[in-house]
Formats: C-alpha cells, structure tokens, sequence
C-alpha cells in the first residue's frame, strides 16, 4: 500500500478504500469490498474536474471546442492511459492477468482511485489528483482534435448524403464488462462495425472505420 501510495502521492486515512479500488469483481461479487461503486463516484468526479481543468486552461474556447476536448481527456483509452501511467496494473487484484490488461479495466480501477481519494478526504484533492495526472495529456499548441463521429459526419455532409445513422447490432460480455456493436453505413455496401464496452465508444469506433473505408474507396 504505501508504495501505490507514492506513485499515487497520495496517503489514505482509510486504506481500506484503496484496496477496495484496486479489487475487481471477479475477486469478490460484493460491491462494497470491489471497485464498482467507486468507480462510478470517480467518473463523475473525473468529468467535473476535467471539465474545470480545461475551463482554466482555454479561456478562449468555445462550448463546442471544450466539449471535444473534454471528451478526448476522459475516454476509456485515455483512462486507461493514465492508469498504465501510474502502473496501477501492478496493484490490482483480479482472477488474471489477462482481466488486469484490458482497457476497461484499467479506466475503472483509475476512475475508482478518484472516487476513493473522495471520499477519504474531499473534492479538491480529488481535483487535484486528476489535474496532476491529466494535464501533460493536454496539448495546449493545437486546437481540439474532432472526434471520430463529428469529422464522419462532416464528410456525409460534403458529400450531400444525410447524418450518419448509428444501429446496434449486439450486445455480448458480462452485465459489467458488455461489449456493445454498433453499425454505420455510408450505403449497403460500404459499412463499418465498432465495438466497445459503452453505446459511445463503440459509435466512435465504428465511425473510425467507416471514415478509414471511404478514405480507401471513394
């Protein structure tokens, strides 16, 4: 504990909290000895300190360019990024290594790390944890990157067909680890599928493709 401690540079009054953070469910159902109740408490937390974060930081973006980063800076690859950054895949408990290294994985225990670190103290040193760990992440010398939706979008536009239409064509995994597919189509012939473990993430996934596919056919 004390050397996640230090990486963290955080100490706990309740160390319990911390290994309730770093303990997935496949090591106990009980959601009060495993992460998930944290971590839905630090994923709201980490969007709320995000948001401030960025708010200081571009006093001159619009809404709209805020939003993109915000989005950026809090989806499950850049968690998960943040959580390898801290080695938090070290300290994890799970039934196997191979559970450890998945990406929702590594943004859950992050986001229940933040959710943690809350409720042992407060929300400013919940900020100020997520403003140490997030902002190298943050390329302040270009503007907001579009997500992968957004320039997919645009491309239909230009090419005067009307929005792209996100369907769900399946939904497998546990009930705490679902994988979602989702299907967007230029037409019937040039289509792509997306996944992931949320309706969002597999959209941008999805869009990602079908803009890679159009790049390369049209």
């Amino acid at each position: 504990m004390e050397q996640i401690e230090n990486i963290l540079k955080y100490h706990f009054k309740k160390p319990q909290l911390l290994q309730q953070a770093l303990t997935h469910s496949s090591v106990t159902g009980n959601e009060h000895r495993n992460y998930e109740r944290l971590e839905f408490l630090g994923d709201r937390v980490l969007g709320m300190a995000i948001a401030h974060l960025l708010f200081k930081m571009f006093p001159n973006d619009r809404e709209g360019e805020l939003a993109q980063r915000h989005v950026k800076l809090v989806c499950a690859d850049m968690v998960a990024r943040v959580a390898k950054n801290l080695q938090l895949d070290k300290y994890i408990r799970a039934k196997d290594f191979e559970t450890i290294q998945r990406t929702n994985v590594l943004c859950d225990v992050a986001e229940a790390i933040i959710g943690a670190i809350y409720i042992d103290s407060d929300v400013e040193h919940a900020i100020a944890f997520v403003e140490n760990n997030w902002r190298d992440m943050i390329d302040k010398n270009y503007g907001a990157q579009k997500d992968f939706k957004t320039r997919l979008q645009e491309k239909f536009h230009h090419l005067k067909q009307a929005s792209p239409v996100y369907q769900m064509v399946d939904k497998s995994g546990s009930e705490h680890e679902p994988i979602f597919t989702v299907k967007v189509a230029l037409n019937e012939e040039i289509f792509a599928l997306g996944t992931g473990h949320n309706k969002k993430t597999a959209e941008q996934d999805a869009a990602e493709k079908l803009l890679n596919l159009m790049e390369n056919k049209l």
